[in-house]
């Protein structure tokens, strides 16, 4: 009980003893007193960003624990922690270090933590040095511990071709897909996105179908053209895809939406319908708004969207990591707003 509630609880008993007041009345003093300095605590706030450095953030939950990763170009790193905005100071362990010589040793990109099948999986992307050799890799938990021991299962199976920012997509069937950005062919030219079934969290067992690729003027700045950084967001019977659009080292990076019904064939390309502008993008004072992942406040109400943003107008590759939450449109479309500014206060998620 704080100095003010003692002060009034104490002013309160002295009017009693003076007065003759019942120990009902004592009571309900108290209790008035202790409402008025409830009303007068400011409602708890935090402002973005939530993580100085970072980019291509991911997070996850399990058993009431926020899982969190993002690039840290050499390493693949798991933070642990009970609130969303906890975060930055949360407990973390580096899980996994490439090796010395193979595909995997080096530029270690976009990992994404997935619980399926009872078991912890790591899709990240990685190449041996060289651009044009980047592909997808997986890495298969021993424990139930996501911060524990973790098994290399080797290579995606892209077709053999340029891969990075592959994340799965589970049907109320139970049917597995994975879901990347990648090149049609072996030139950096254009990164489209592509969709294949999977037979087990590590492996993929079909052809490649791309669902999109850049075609609007706000998916076209920047040199090559860019579709990326795909998200899957479940809702009713909708699933939407939230991907990155537009060169990352842009102010211009922006996300664009793909959408289809529950019940569609994923694998055909007509199924998908995309969205003709933006769902989230640029303001006069946050740039670069981009590469995100979804996930629920600690009392499961709010829907929270977690991405990362330049810095500074031109700062390019420059990022940090911010979050806000966001509503449903009656279409059921997600509806992401603005992206906040940061130093605007905004309430934390529900139960923290």
């Amino acid at each position: 009980m704080n100095l003010f509630i003692r002060k009034c609880n104490v002013i309160c008993l002295s009017l009693v003893l003076l007065t003759g007041c019942t120990k009902g009345a004592v009571e309900t003093q108290v209790k008035e007193t202790n409402n008025i300095a409830s009303s007068t605590k400011e409602a708890k706030t935090f402002t973005n960003p939530i993580i100085e450095n970072g980019a291509d953030p991911w997070v996850t939950t399990r058993d009431g624990i926020y899982y969190y990763t993002h690039t840290t170009g050499n390493s693949i790193r798991v933070w642990k922690s009970k609130t969303l905005t906890g975060l930055a100071e949360a407990e973390y362990k580096d899980v996994w270090f490439p090796p010395v010589t193979g595909p995997n040793t080096s530029n270690i990109w976009a990992p994404e933590l997935h619980f399926i099948a009872g078991k912890w999986y790591i899709y990240y992307a990685a190449d041996d040095g060289q651009n044009e050799n980047h592909r997808m890799f997986v890495l298969e938990s021993v424990t139930d511990d996501p911060q524990g021991a973790y098994v290399d299962k080797g290579m995606m199976d892209t077709a053999g071709r340029w891969a990075i920012d592959g994340t799965t997509l589970q049907k109320k069937d139970g049917s597995l897909y994975f879901i990347w950005s990648g090149w049609e062919g072996a030139v950096n030219v254009s990164q489209h996105l592509y969709i294949a079934p999977m037979s087990n969290p590590y492996t993929i067992s079909g052809k490649p179908v791309e669902i999109s690729r850049p075609t609007y003027d706000w998916e076209l700045v920047g040199n090559p053209t860019i579709n990326e950084g795909p998200q899957v967001l479940l809702h009713e019977d909708r699933i939407h895809v939230i991907y990155s659009a537009s060169g990352s080292w842009t102010d211009d990076y922006c996300l664009g939406i793909l959408s289809t019904d529950m019940s569609s064939d994923v694998l055909n390309p007509a199924s998908w319908k995309k969205g003709e502008k933006a769902v989230f993008s640029k303001t006069d004072q946050v740039f670069g708004p981009g590469h995100n992942s979804f996930t629920k406040s600690v009392d499961g109400k709010e829907d929270w969207i977690v991405y990362h943003a330049a810095k500074t107008q031109g700062s390019g590759w420059n990022r940090n990591v911010r979050m806000q939450p966001f509503q449903w449109n009656k279409d059921g479309t997600p509806n992401f707003g603005a992206p906040v500014a940061e130093g605007v206060p905004i309430a934390v998620p529900g139960g923290e």
